[in-house]
């Protein structure tokens, strides 16, 4: 069938999730969905190239969801021992999973936990102590519950590993293994592995850990990049904050997403803004783990409309209607940069991505251009 004509309804999905899906206001499938639902609602392994903000989230928890509808448990799940895992390497990410996951069950009684760390480890440790079915999780935290024997992880029918190759650039691949190791094997599990690149260390660890695995591969350049309208500005370092104050006021920018380099220089830029009368938030690893998540709310709420971030926060940002990003720092890894300028036109929206490039950022350009396989659209800053 003809992709652009699919609906869910073609899956023959449980009426509890094809419920679900209606409520969240899904439409169509995206083309991950579309392509690997056919094989993982068959048991089948996935390896999905694909972006954040391609609706792989989705894909997979509609899945696990359908195969414990579809094969319910003959007897009570002993408490902290659950059928499906998901590991993602952020906190971000982790409570953005848990939080589409309940918006997904909420027809059903299946339940779901997120285990982070910079949340009470005893508050966990006591909901572990309960029936639980889908555990989505940090690599750190989840280790330490496994160690310490308060999750079994022997009876994980389904295992979940997104974004790997953040994963491994973030250092966390051994505490992945260790994990994997204390799942049954990969002849007795389904295993669905996403990861942004598809480079020789994720293809060494994807066939270690899946089994005949069906590869589908979403190219970066169908993702965000055709609904994002990408500007560039060259602007002297010490003119950045000007330009971006001006911009701020010039343009009207609903919500906007400011991505720095450095959680130090993404602290100053953020007391400069706010000082500036500007309702903003900082999302940066050294901001205690509440605060970030309150403030991200207040962003999706609008409450707030301006957020300072990192690239290592930024990553778990799942939020539509973002109307700008902009790189104050051109990234030095050119994936980063179309991360950030995926965090706008999500889901069919237009967006607008801004770059203020000064001559350390141009040291950037090069790998960034030939990643998007375009030159970036310079403009003269707007006169104000």
């Amino acid at each position: 069938m003809d992709e652009s004509s699919m609906s869910f309804s073609n899956f023959g999905l449980p009426k509890e999730i094809n419920g679900a899906i209606k409520d969240l206001g899904y439409k169509a499938p995206t083309p991950i969905q579309a392509q690997t639902l056919p094989h993982s609602l068959n048991g089948e392994d996935i390896i999905g190239q694909a972006q954040t903000g391609t609706g792989k989230t989705a894909a997979f928890l509609i899945s696990i969801l359908t195969y414990e509808l579809e094969n319910p448990p003959e007897e009570d799940r002993p408490p902290g021992s659950p059928f499906a895992l998901i590991i993602a390497p952020t906190r971000e990410l982790v409570l953005q999973i848990q939080k589409d996951a309940e918006g997904l069950a909420k027809r059903t009684n299946i339940n779901s936990l997120a285990l982070v760390g910079g949340i009470d480890y005893e508050k966990q440790k006591i909901k572990l102590t309960k029936r639980v079915d889908i555990v989505i999780a940090t690599p750190g935290r989840l280790l330490d519950f496994a160690r310490s024997r308060s999750i079994d992880l022997s009876n994980i029918e389904i295992l979940v590993i997104d974004e790997a190759d953040r994963m491994l650039s973030m250092g966390f691949i051994p505490d992945v293994k260790s994990i994997i190791a204390k799942t049954p094997n990969k002849t007795c599990r389904q295993t669905q592995l996403f990861s942004a690149t598809y480079t020789q260390d994720i293809r060494r660890l994807a066939a270690q850990w899946t089994l005949n695995p069906i590869k589908v591969d979403i190219a970066p350049e169908n993702i965000a990049v055709k609904t994002v309208e990408q500007k560039a500005f060259h602007v002297a370092e010490q003119e950045k904050y000007q330009l971006l104050k001006n911009l701020i006021h010039q343009y009207d920018m609903l919500r906007v997403l400011i991505f720095v380099n450095r959680r130090d220089s993404a602290r100053e830029l953020e007391r400069k803004i706010t000082r500036d009368n500007f309702i903003c938030g900082l999302l940066a690893g050294d901001v205690p783990q509440r605060k970030r998540i309150k403030t991200l709310e207040k962003f999706r709420s609008g409450e707030i409309k301006i957020l300072v971030a990192t690239d290592v926060a930024g990553r778990g940002i799942h939020i539509d209607n973002i109307s700008h990003v902009i790189n104050f720092n051109l990234p030095e890894d050119p994936e980063d940069y179309v991360h950030r300028i995926g965090r706008t036109g999500r889901a069919g929206s237009e967006g607008i991505s801004i770059s203020l490039v000064c001559e350390t950022d141009a040291f950037s350009l090069p790998a960034i251009e030939e990643m998007l396989g375009e030159k970036l659209n310079f403009e003269q800053p707007p006169q104000f």
